[in-house]
């Protein structure tokens, strides 16, 4: 007991006003998410798992506030760990205004009223489909297009009145209603494992190490000690340089660059071991060179070397003689799925949740007793009760069940679908905040997962429908998920007090930035149409799920032996690679880096993740822990100089006709 009052006396206090502070900050990030992501084509306001927009205000935020402090000292406007919470909300909020769901929302709902031609029938084949509730009336989506008549002109507010609001009514509650169910089940979850996670396994987590060790300076007093040390002024100093003269070289081509991107694919053959690399680019990120020097040797090590081995692979297969078609993949929904040998991380995903459930199945055994014993149970460091978020958790999966169910999916296959998307949601949160991935894209969508398992008779043709749409709209678009957000924070806020006003801004936050975004994105759209606007990807991704839902409804194609094989193959070695990891003190490699291999993202970022182990590698072989704590802040300034770099283009982007891009879009 009395360990309990010492633990509550070292937790901070977290004032009402930093979490209205961050619902204001966050429904601003949200209103000009989409004017500047699509219509100004700037550097993404959020984007990823770090987002720009949130650590530039941060950065800003606690600048300023250190200076006022140095003013004002006994004046203790706001806390280091209150602008953390900030942060977080922002974070939060970042990911919906964009890919997160708003992105593609709108365009997944209208694409097959738009794209209907005699060609392709749709309007035999999927309008029948289509429930009225999850779809708007035909007559709001000619003018969401080719924006409403003289809208340009319009003010802002009476933009808003002209939205044809009664035709999007009833699509809007019944997504809200399955929204707002699965941000409630990402909550539970989370609530439910973080203990397991940040406290059993301790878990690193690389991508709030510069937040966090930011505003320990802060709240000690030494910001400027840490803002001006040499190491760190040396790390910014490359990234500035770098994107100067690169944002320079956008508005001036005179100007000379540096360049960020190099092709290395011409160095490689078309034909033998090594032609599975003839695509193989460098990109030079030093945000993420910075990350990947914060993150475990192990992990850092196995994001490149599995990268490179998927690589090999096709080589390998070439050289075997084994020539795999891609049209044995089937019918796939996947983002990047694009060769059989990539189905490898549906049995690899499998196999790697159950090793996650088994490494917490103490945990989950106190879970369940808990769930079913009378009497009080006690609060340590989560949100809510473990109790409640059990059956938070089980309630909440079975209400979208029941809302599958509704809308004409099978029971059997509701339940399954649902338990995929949460699977597969938490591996990912486990990659991106275990691994410091700021940036991750899916290989295979969770219902690739179920075709392979079960077929296509596993869906009814509503079923299909249902189940892909749900899926695009929420489950497969991760690279701004919510749920990893989720467990950053519940990071943060295990060491805080007021653990109910921080739940109450999360829901808050979740509420502002889907209302906010959703508001910002009609209002985009009705003043300029979909036609005038960058949103040729989100089209795309969504006209090819109706295409594959059609696909699969008239032939019930399934996915070829080759697929079967390759996904037997990745649980194998998945298995192999989790029982090494466990039993070996010395295995040098992590089982997360096979999950990435064949991901768009370590595309982008596996050079990245090979020059930070390396120097974090040579730095403890030659060094020690003396130089690698000079070294950290040298790779911490690369990380601020960086986002500081492109929020500045960013804002420099909305008084010009173009953006140069400092982060991956």
């Amino acid at each position: 007991m009395q360990t309990d009052k010492r633990r509550q006396q070292t937790l901070h206090p977290i004032r009402l006003r930093a979490v209205l502070i961050g619902l204001i900050l966050s429904g601003l990030i949200c209103a000009l998410t989409p004017i500047n992501n699509i219509y100004d084509q700037g550097t993404p306001l959020g984007g990823g798992h770090f987002p720009l927009a949130p650590f530039y205000i941060l950065l800003l935020t606690t600048i300023c506030a250190g200076t006022l402090a140095r003013i004002l000292p006994k004046a203790r406007l706001i806390t280091g760990q209150e602008l953390l919470v900030i942060w977080m909300q922002m974070v939060i909020a970042s990911g919906i205004a964009y890919t997160g769901l708003t992105r593609t929302f709108f365009i997944n709902l209208t694409v097959p009223f738009q794209f209907a031609t005699q060609e392709n029938n749709w309007q035999q084949l999927l309008h029948p489909l289509l429930p009225a509730w999850l779809y708007p009336d035909e007559g709001v989506i000619e003018t969401l297009y080719n924006g409403l008549s003289g809208g340009r002109g319009m003010g802002w507010f009476e933009l808003l009145t002209s939205i044809p609001w009664q035709g999007w009514l009833r699509p809007l509650i019944g997504w809200g209603v399955f929204i707002l169910l699965s941000y409630t089940v990402m909550i539970a979850l989370i609530n439910l494992l973080s203990r397991q996670w940040v406290h059993n396994e301790r878990m690193n987590f690389p991508l709030l190490r510069v937040p966090q060790i930011m505003e320990e300076h802060f709240d000690n007093n030494t910001l400027s000690s840490f803002l001006l040390n040499p190491w760190l002024l040396w790390g910014m100093l490359l990234p500035i340089m770098l994107h100067l003269l690169g944002g320079l070289h956008y508005y001036f081509p005179t100007v000379p660059e540096m360049p960020t991107m190099i092709l290395a694919g011409h160095y490689f053959p078309k034909y033998g071991l090594l032609s599975g690399f003839i695509k193989l680019k460098i990109y030079i990120f030093p945000v993420f060179i910075g990350f990947a020097f914060l993150t475990s040797r192990q992990i850092s090590l196995s994001f490149w070397l599995f990268f490179l081995l998927g690589g090999l692979l096709y080589g390998l297969l070439s050289v075997m003689g084994y020539t795999i078609p891609a049209a044995s993949l089937g019918v796939t929904f996947g983002p990047t799925l694009a060769r059989p040998e990539e189905t490898q991380m549906i049995g690899a995903y499998g196999v790697f949740f159950l090793f996650l459930l088994w490494l917490a199945r103490h945990h989950l055994r106190d879970v369940v007793r808990q769930a079913f014993r009378p009497g009080p149970i006690p609060v340590n460091t989560e949100w809510f009760s473990i109790r409640l978020s059990f059956w938070i958790a089980v309630g909440g999966m079975a209400a979208i069940v029941l809302w599958a169910v509704f809308f004409g999916m099978q029971l059997k296959t509701a339940l399954l679908v649902v338990l995929s998307f949460f699977m597969i949601t938490l591996v990912a949160s486990r990659i991106i905040c275990q691994g410091g991935i700021g940036y991750f894209t899916l290989t295979a969508a969770p219902i690739d997962g179920l075709l392979v398992l079960f077929g296509p008779a596993l869906f009814s043709q509503v079923g299909m429908l249902i189940a892909a749409i749900s899926q695009k709209v929420m489950f497969v678009d991760l690279r701004e998920s919510l749920m990893p957000s989720l467990l950053h924070a519940r990071q943060i806020h295990h060491t805080m007090r007021n653990r109910r006003l921080l739940l109450f801004g999360i829901g808050a936050t979740l509420l502002v930035a889907v209302t906010t975004s959703f508001i910002a994105m009609l209002l985009l759209c009705y003043r300029y149409g979909i036609r005038e606007l960058d949103l040729e990807w989100a089209t795309r991704t969504s006209i090819t799920v109706y295409e594959n839902v059609i696909r699969l409804n008239e032939t019930g194609v399934e996915a070829g032996s080759w697929v079967k094989i390759f996904s037997g193959a990745g649980a194998m070695v998945m298995l192999v690679l989790v029982a090494c990891y466990h039993r070996f003190y010395w295995w040098p490699i992590h089982p997360i880096g096979y999950l990435t291999a064949y991901s768009s993202a370590m595309r982008i970022l596996w050079f990245s993740f090979f020059v930070g182990w390396l120097c974090n590698a040579l730095c403890m072989r030659y060094g020690g822990v003396v130089l690698f704590k000079k070294l950290r802040l040298f790779f911490i300034g690369m990380i601020i100089g960086d986002l500081v770099m492109g929020g500045t283009w960013a804002i420099i982007g909305l008084f010009s006709d173009g953006s140069y891009q400092v982060l991956p879009d």
